[in-house]
C-alpha cells in the first residue's frame, strides 16, 4: 500500500492546482453568452464557490474518518454499495480525470500559441505532448513530481495575485455593474443560471482532490480537512478576483464571443497585445500545473480499484519510487483519445454535469454514515451540518434537473458513461466470482 509521504502543504496545493486551470480562464465567455450580464456572471462564480465550500465541509468529515486513496470510489463503496463505488471509480477515470486532462491540454495548446503570437503546433499536438510529459514524470519519480507540482502551483498563485491587483487598478470597475438587463434577481432563478452552474461546477472541480490521495497524506485526520477547506477558500477568492478583472477589462460582447480565449481577450484589452501574450503565457503555465495535478491524482482511484478486483489488479502495480504505471498509462490513453475527438465546450459540459452527480451522492453520505455508524471515529465533524450539506445536495439536484431539459445530449452522455461503468462492474465481479 501507499506510504504517507505527502506533506500537508502538498495536499493543500494539490487542491489549488487541480481547481485553478481550464475553467477560470475559459468559461466566463460561455457564461456571458448564456446569462447576458456581468453581475450575473460574478454571482454564478460566487454561488459556485459557496457550493464548493459546502461540499468541502462534508468531504472533510468523510475523508478524515476514512483516509484511503481513491476518492469517491472508496467513499461510495463504504457508504452505499461496492457497485456504486466501482461506477464512481470508472466515472472518475473517464470524466473526472481523462476529460479534464484533455480539456486542459487543449486549452494549453491554444494559449501557448496565443502567447507566442503564432501557431507553433496545433493545439491538440501541443496538448498531447504535455499529457505524455506529465505522465512520464509522475510515473518515474513521484517525490520529484510532488516538488515540481508545489513549485508550479505557488508560482501560479503569485502570478494570479499580481494580475488581479494590476487589473483592478487599471480596468473599468463600473463595467462590473452591467446595464441592469436582464435583472440579476430574474436571472438567478432561470434555467440559464442552473445550466451555467455546469460550467461553474467544472471550473471548481478539484476541491475534493485531497480525497484521492488521502492514504498518502501525513496525519490525515488533522490535515485533510485543512487542505480541503483552505484550498477551496483560496481558490474561490482568486476566481472572484480574476473574473472581476476579466469583466472590467473588455466589453461584454467581446468576451462572450471569445469562447475559451476569454483570458487572452481580456488581458489584451487591459494591457495591450503584449500584455495579452504575457497573460496567455501565464495561463499556459497554470494549465501545465493543472494537468500535472490531475495526472498525479487520478491513478490513485484506479490503483485502489486494482487492489479490490483481481481482474484489474495490474492497475495497482507501481514502479519502485514512482506512480502506478498502468493506471497512469490508461488515464493518459483515454485523455489523448478525447483530445483528438472532442471539442472544448463538449468536454467541459460533460465533465461538469457528470461529476456533480457523484459529488452530490458523496456529500449525502454524511447523513448516511451518521445514521448508520454513529460511533465511527470522526477527527473532524462537518461545521453547520445539516444546513450546508443539504444546500449542496439541493443545488446540484436543481442544476441536474434543468440540464435534462436544456442539455439533453450532455445528460445522455453522462447516462451512457454511468451505464458503461455498471456493465463493467458486472463483468469484473462475475470474473472474480463475487456474489
Amino acid at each position: 500500500m501507499s506510504a504517507k509521504h505527502l506533506k500537508p502543504q502538498t495536499a493543500t496545493l494539490l487542491v489549488v492546482a487541480t481547481m485553478i486551470g481550464t475553467g477560470v480562464f475559459t468559461t466566463s465567455g460561455f457564461l456571458l453568452r448564456d446569462l447576458g450580464s456581468e453581475p450575473a456572471v460574478l454571482l454564478a462564480w460566487l454561488v459556485g464557490g459557496l457550493a464548493s465550500g459546502c461540499g468541502a465541509l462534508a468531504y472533510a468529515e468523510l475523508v478524515a474518518a476514512l483516509p484511503h486513496n481513491g476518492g469517491e470510489y472508496q467513499l461510495l463503496k463504504r457508504i452505499y454499495h461496492p457497485a456504486i463505488g466501482f461506477v464512481a471509480g470508472f466515472t472518475s477515470l473517464v470524466v473526472g480525470f481523462a476529460a479534464p486532462i484533455a480539456a486542459s491540454a487543449l486549452a494549453f495548446g491554444e494559449y501557448l500559441n496565443l502567447a507566442l503570437g503564432m501557431e507553433l503546433l496545433a493545439p491538440s499536438m501541443a496538448g498531447a505532448i504535455l499529457i505524455l510529459a506529465a505522465s512520464i514524470q509522475h510515473t518515474l519519480r513521484l517525490e520529484t513530481g510532488s516538488r515540481l507540482q508545489d513549485l508550479f502551483t505557488l508560482l501560479k498563485i503569485l502570478l494570479l495575485l499580481l494580475f488581479i491587483l494590476g487589473g483592478l487598478w487599471s480596468g473599468s470597475p463600473q463595467q462590473l455593474l452591467g446595464d441592469g438587463n436582464p435583472p440579476v434577481a430574474q436571472t438567478i432563478l432561470s434555467p440559464a443560471f442552473a445550466v451555467a452552474l455546469i460550467y461553474i461546477s467544472y471550473a471548481y472541480s478539484g476541491w475534493n482532490a485531497a480525497a484521492y490521495v488521502a492514504g498518502e497524506v501525513q496525519d490525515p485526520g488533522r490535515w485533510l480537512p485543512v487542505a480541503l477547506l483552505l484550498g477551496t477558500l483560496l481558490v474561490t477568492l482568486l476566481y472572484l478576483g480574476v473574473n472581476a478583472v476579466f469583466l472590467a477589462a473588455a466589453p461584454a460582447d467581446q468576451l462572450a464571443a471569445a469562447n475559451e480565449r476569454v483570458g487572452h481577450v481580456a488581458a489584451s484589452a487591459l494591457l495591450g497585445e503584449a500584455g495579452g501574450r504575457l497573460l496567455s503565457a501565464l495561463i499556459a503555465l497554470g494549465l501545465v500545473s493543472m494537468v500535472g495535478a490531475l495526472v498525479m491524482t487520478g491513478p490513485r482511484v484506479y490503483e485502489a480499484m486494482g487492489y479490490d478486483y483481481p481482474t484489474i489488479a495490474l492497475l495497482a502495480r507501481r514502479r519502485h519510487g514512482g506512480g502506478p504505471v498502468l493506471a497512469i498509462a490508461l488515464q493518459s490513453g483515454l485523455a489523448l483519445l478525447m483530445l483528438w475527438t472532442s471539442t472544448f465546450e463538449a468536454l467541459v459540459s460533460y465533465a461538469g454535469l457528470t461529476l456533480s452527480i457523484f459529488t452530490a451522492l458523496t456529500v449525502a453520505g454524511v447523513f448516511v454514515l451518521r445514521h448508520r455508524e454513529p460511533m465511527l471515529q470522526r477527527p473532524y465533524r462537518t461545521w453547520s451540518h445539516p444546513f450546508t450539506t443539504l444546500a449542496f445536495i439541493l443545488l446540484m439536484a436543481w442544476m441536474i434537473l434543468h440540464a435534462i431539459h436544456e442539455r439533453p445530449l450532455v445528460v445522455l452522455s453522462s447516462a451512457v458513461t454511468i451505464g458503461s461503468g455498471w456493465l463493467i462492474y458486472r463483468l469484473v465481479r462475475g470474473q472474480q466470482g463475487a456474489a
